[in-house]
């Protein structure tokens, strides 16, 4: 196997995966099977960051053929489960408001069950994000994203309007977000990725600054203390003289 790259769903880390952080079986099955042959495989993979150790494992079915002799799996998944975690949600620190995270979560959770009721929840949560972040309320999504406009980065407002007008995302953003309605796959996924960026370059970066800024005045501090002690030690050493 080739080593590849992989971002733990548990720990945030970006790693590399080899073969000793990695394994794969197969079981195949043809007997009565009206679907033909076919093979669920597992995969199981193993952090190698040292504070985390945590493993993730996906199953997925796909048909099975014979080349040289030999059972393989190929073609895309016909289902795939992923057993742990159970969804794909990352994970957050505990500054971000609980109700958020606790939508997005559940969003993730539900995505391949019910993308419609997915993307419910993303909304909300979208909603939730704009509210709490930027003290924006207008009773529709769809006015708060609108106020949005030139508060945020060109950037960042351009991708959320045009996830927002994406299939049966943009006329749903006009209703109540309460209500279930349907949406493709797709649109659920799309609503979560956008959700994580919004996570991260909000207030996970706002954190981080407020973080580094912080550190900064504490070393200045300690340096301006520090040359008080060296002046003060040096005026009593010459009032001794």
């Amino acid at each position: 196997m080739d080593p590849f790259s992989w971002t733990c769903p548990y720990c945030n880390h970006d790693v590399t995966i080899t073969d000793s952080n990695y394994s794969f079986d197969a079981h195949f099955f043809n007997e009565g099977n009206k679907k033909g042959d076919l093979g669920i495989g597992t995969r199981v993979i193993v952090c190698p960051n040292e504070e985390c150790k945590e493993y993730m494992i996906i199953a997925f079915l796909c048909e099975a053929y014979y080349a040289q002799g030999t059972r393989n799996m190929g073609g895309s998944p016909l289902f795939t489960w992923q057993l742990k975690p159970q969804s794909k949600a990352k994970t957050y620190p505990p500054y971000i408001p609980k109700p958020i995270i606790d939508d997005y979560n559940e969003a993730c959770l539900i995505q391949n069950l019910s993308p419609k009721a997915s993307a419910t929840l993303s909304r909300r949560c979208l909603q939730g994000i704009i509210r709490d972040f930027w003290g924006i309320s207008k009773g529709r999504l769809i006015d708060e994203i609108n106020e949005l406009q030139g508060k945020t980065d060109s950037t960042t407002w351009k991708a959320i309007d045009a996830v927002r007008n994406v299939g049966n995302i943009g006329a749903h953003m006009e209703r109540d977000i309460n209500i279930i309605v349907e949406v493709e796959p797709d649109e659920a996924d799309l609503l979560i990725g956008l959700i994580e960026i919004l996570l991260k370059d909000w207030y996970i970066a706002r954190h981080e600054r407020e973080q580094h800024l912080k550190d900064i005045i504490e070393v200045a501090q300690e340096k301006k203390q520090a040359k008080q002690v060296k002046k003060e030690d040096s005026n009593s050493s010459a009032e001794s003289d």
